[in-house]
């Protein structure tokens, strides 16, 4: 089922008496959702992401702009009537009904043409069982699951109505670390087996990156970027962007240019051709520093931490925004930790110089 969102905006009253501005919870999301794709939909909390899913639920109604199904306009469509299942950060399973209960309790609601006999509601309620690998917790009631378990639950039960959208609202964030790893990793499997167009809803960016077919970044209910993850990554059209996707974060600097060269302070670090002489930030991947004793930009020497496969240098500089840069290079460099500097050559794919002002990307050549 392909979505399409129409300049979608939903304002919310002040909730403070002296001032009486509107809060914009989403702003102008105008947006095309591929059928049968994997959407992420990621940013900080607060940046309208839950907003939007609510608003395509049906929960939440526009205050301006269009939503629709295929070619079928459901903004002002009852919830129960958009054929979208939903699984919460809670999971909202009823604690008191089996696995089994809680999974086939949306078709006992079902009416008139759509009624099913209980042998059919039990096979289709083994069938997602077994998609989701929770066919032997059947009788068992949540109280007596793991979190992983419960979470397969939940999207059981979502996925027994067989929806045309399925909604994710932050659904691994009650999973311990490994956890979330293998439940993420079956959230794509199923979604690439139902072929059904998903909406995954994190502020975990690395959640949305591995398993997103495109991902959304918002900020303060304005979308800044659309695109397939590793675009989004290598190609980030602004600083927001660029600091909100990767780990370790992005490193950046204070810098200048002057005759197409970029400066970090005194030093000369890169040639950017095209680009006119400004203040601007100069942001650097932790995988763009090459360490290079004749490198022009100098760093002062905190620690080397070896991680096996890769080696992270952790150095300082006067002109960067955090108070340690973070580095990560092939752990077959061996760096002198004693030294009280290091200094770095940098790869320009990895360097992007971002206005002062708007905090859009300046290309150069």
């Amino acid at each position: 089922m392909k979505i399409v969102l129409e300049h979608l905006t939903k304002r919310y009253p002040s909730r403070d008496r002296k001032r009486k501005e509107e809060v914009i919870a989403v702003n102008d999301f105008t947006f095309e959702i591929p059928d049968g794709k994997l959407i992420g939909l990621l940013g900080p909390s607060g940046c309208g992401k839950s907003t939007t899913l609510n608003l395509i639920s049906g929960l939440e109604k526009p205050t301006e702009g269009k939503i629709y199904f295929g070619e079928d306009d459901v903004t002002n469509l009852p919830p129960e009537n958009r054929g979208v299942g939903l699984v919460f950060q809670n999971y909202a399973l009823y604690p008191h009904l089996t696995a089994y209960e809680n999974i086939i309790f949306p078709l006992q609601n079902l009416k008139g043409e759509e009624k099913l006999s209980k042998e059919e509601m039990e096979e289709r309620a083994m069938k997602v069982a077994k998609m989701v690998q929770i066919e032997r917790l059947m009788e068992r009631k949540p109280g007596q699951m793991s979190g992983g378990q419960q979470q397969r639950v939940a999207i059981a039960r979502a996925l027994v109505k067989t929806p045309n959208v399925l909604l994710l609202d932050e659904p691994l964030s009650n999973l311990d670390a490994r956890l979330r790893l293998q439940t993420r990793e079956e959230i794509k499997r199923i979604q690439q087996e139902t072929k059904v167009t998903t909406i995954f809803v994190t502020h975990d960016q690395e959640e949305a990156m591995s398993i997103s077919d495109m991902i959304v970044v918002m900020k303060e209910g304005a979308v800044q970027q659309i695109g397939k993850p590793q675009e989004v990554y290598d190609v980030p059209e602004n600083l927001f962007v660029a600091k909100f996707l990767g780990t370790p974060p992005i490193n950046v600097f204070e810098a200048s240019v002057k005759n197409e060269t970029l400066y970090i302070g005194s030093e000369a670090v890169l040639r950017v051709g095209g680009v006119a002489d400004q203040d601007v930030w100069c942001a650097i991947r932790p995988e763009g520093f090459i360490p290079d004793e004749n490198g022009p930009l100098t760093c002062g020497m905190i620690a080397v931490e070896v991680m096996g496969r890769d080696t992270s240098v952790v150095c300082t500089h006067d002109l960067c925004e955090a108070v340690q840069i973070r580095t990560i290079i092939s752990a077959e460099n061996k760096i002198d930790a004693s030294k009280k500097t290091i200094r770095f050559s940098l790869k320009p794919y990895k360097t992007y110089i971002f206005a002062k002002g708007s905090e859009e990307r300046i290309d150069f050549t």
